[in-house]
């Protein structure tokens, strides 16, 4: 289960993305995500996910 609170939600894939992921894809897949739909969440509080540095910045 992932926060629903976006701040929270931003916290906890950068955590997973870091810890655990080697790319936004890869996370979504294994955890069964919408990309689309995390994308847009964090992209409404101003986060875009930047695959250089594999975070939302």
């Amino acid at each position: 289960m992932i926060p629903s609170d976006p701040v929270m939600l931003l916290s906890f894939v950068n955590l997973k993305l870091r810890d655990y992921y080697n790319s936004l894809d890869a996370m979504c897949e294994d955890l069964d995500l919408d990309r689309k739909e995390l994308e847009d969440k964090l992209k409404a509080i101003g986060y875009r996910y930047n695959g250089s540095r594999n975070q939302f910045q």
